[in-house]
């Protein structure tokens, strides 16, 4: 599949529902100055600074399918503790589904506490890591009522996902019982394994995603080369009845086999700050392009882009789809991805001021793009360097259009300014108008069509304020979206 094809399946991936099963875990991360040594013993002493919480284990997964634009569906165990309700906080600020997570008074949380030294406020190095885990079984009325929940919750969903850290909860019996439903219910069933001799529990799975450590273990055969991955994912397919075996394999991309396909996924060799997290992301990937109906060629070369990343930040890190876009566009055009979110905009904004740059601010829906749009950010590129483009959220969209709108969804609208010469950046919003945005670029040249001169430029004001100018664009006649639209009703 060729990239063009490529960018329009990430744009098109949808929501779809996804049903996670697994080890749901918090991460907490204690960073702190590094002072000095203690007087007590030879022990570095960190001042603490601040405090973070992240989605670990199956929770990272959920975060990642999440952050995809899929919806997800949790089952799994939390402890009732403080961690547990911030591990539920966390999901449910990302609307995952949790009501199939039990609560168990008597099992902590999952937690892995990283304490991470700084030096001068900035560079980090993490120095310990504590797990706070009971990694027995559960008890029989614990499995019978995760299988009632998950039974439940089957019908809703496009595809399921099972991640084991081998902390107990997905064992054996229980697995069998998981994947034998799913596989009656006509749903796909994705496995990410842990470090473990014996797979025999996955058996009749659809797809198993080990690392090239995971592997050489569960399969007997050293992966130290494509021919020996090549071997062992034919020898996990075979022995485990499975549709497709993918091995991951770091800086070398991933190993692909299915009955049809037996080759070798090349991925682009990346900065790596910090691995954790990257099978997670794999895993959520490769569920949400399956359960959007691509191939497994497609889905692993997604899940190469959107894992390489992941590891390019610290810690367990999501990945959106406008990233794995501006990756995509990069690698077609060679340069660096225009699609950016509100943080790192500023930062590219606050170079380009420093530069001496002059920023050109507009906004719109863009929703069919028109010669009128082509000639109106041409005339935004002639009045400077530049052109930082507002659009409008399906969900804004929505509200100022009506339901029908719009025709294309925001990461295709997005994708299709990023094309053009005359576009900078494009950032996203979600309110209904762009004052706010306006206020963090505060762009020196606001641009909108002469037809708001009477309705007011939003932002207007505040550009002016300090001696921005507001130009208003010359509209080419006759061409609007809603005409398009209406001529192609007719």
């Amino acid at each position: 599949m060729s990239n063009p094809d490529l960018l329009k399946t990430a744009t098109s991936l949808g929501s779809p529902s996804i049903l996670l099963v697994g080890d749901f875990m918090l991460d907490a991360y204690v960073y702190g100055d590094a002072l000095r040594i203690s007087p007590e013993a030879p022990v570095q002493v960190l001042k603490v600074v601040r405090r973070e919480y992240s989605c670990g284990g199956a929770a990272s997964v959920a975060a990642d399918i999440l952050a995809l634009g899929a919806k997800c569906i949790c089952i799994g165990i939390t402890g009732n503790d403080e961690n547990g309700r911030q591990l539920r906080k966390l999901l449910s600020e990302r609307d995952a589904d949790i009501s199939g997570l039990l609560m168990a008074p008597d099992r902590p949380t999952i937690t892995k506490q990283r304490i991470i030294g700084l030096a001068q406020h900035r560079h980090r190095q993490q120095l310990l890591r504590v797990d706070d885990e009971i990694t027995e079984s559960l008890d029989a009325p614990r499995y019978e009522e995760l299988l009632k929940l998950y039974k439940q919750k089957l019908t809703q969903a496009d595809i399921i996902c099972l991640q084991d850290y081998n902390k107990g909860i997905l064992q054996p019996a229980f697995c069998r019982q998981l994947i034998q439903l799913a596989k009656q219910a006509g749903k796909k069933v994705l496995v990410d394994p842990p470090l473990h001799e014996d797979y025999s529990k996955f058996a009749g799975a659809t797809l198993i995603t080990p690392n090239r450590k995971e592997t050489s273990i569960a399969s007997g055969i050293p992966v130290d080369t494509m021919e020996a991955a090549q071997k062992a994912a034919q020898k996990l397919r075979r022995d485990l009845q499975l549709d497709a075996a993918v091995i991951t394999l770091d800086k070398e991309g991933a190993f692909l086999h299915t009955a049809e396909i037996s080759e070798q996924i090349p991925t682009q060799v990346r900065n790596v700050y910090d691995v954790t997290g990257a099978g997670d992301m794999m895993l959520a990937m490769i569920a949400v392009a399956l359960a959007a109906g691509y191939d497994y060629r497609t889905a692993v070369r997604l899940s190469n882009i959107a894992a390489g990343l992941e590891v390019e930040k610290f810690g367990v890190a999501t990945v959106t789809i406008d990233e794995i876009v501006n990756e995509i566009l990069a690698a077609r055009k060679g340069k660096t991805g225009k699609i950016r979110d509100l943080a790192s905009l500023l930062e590219e904004l606050g170079f380009h001021r420093r530069t001496g740059h002059k920023i050109v601010f507009t906004n719109g829906c863009f929703d069919v793009l028109h010669v009128g749009h082509i000639e109106y950010l041409k005339f935004c590129k002639s009045h400077g360097d530049i052109v930082v483009i507002g659009l409008n959220s399906d969900n804004s969209v929505r509200q100022l259009k009506g339901p029908t709108r719009p025709i294309n969804n925001q990461h295709e609208r997005a994708a299709v300014l990023a094309a053009l010469e005359s576009v900078d950046y494009v950032v996203v919003f979600d309110q209904l108008g762009p004052l706010e945005l306006v206020k963090e670029v505060k762009p020196d040249i606001l641009i909108k069509g002469v037809d708001w001169a009477e309705k007011g430029v939003i932002g207007r004001e505040f550009v002016q304020s300090y001696g921005g100018k507001v130009i208003l664009a010359p509209l080419v006649q006759g061409k609007s979206t809603t005409a398009t639209i209406e001529k192609l009703k007719q």
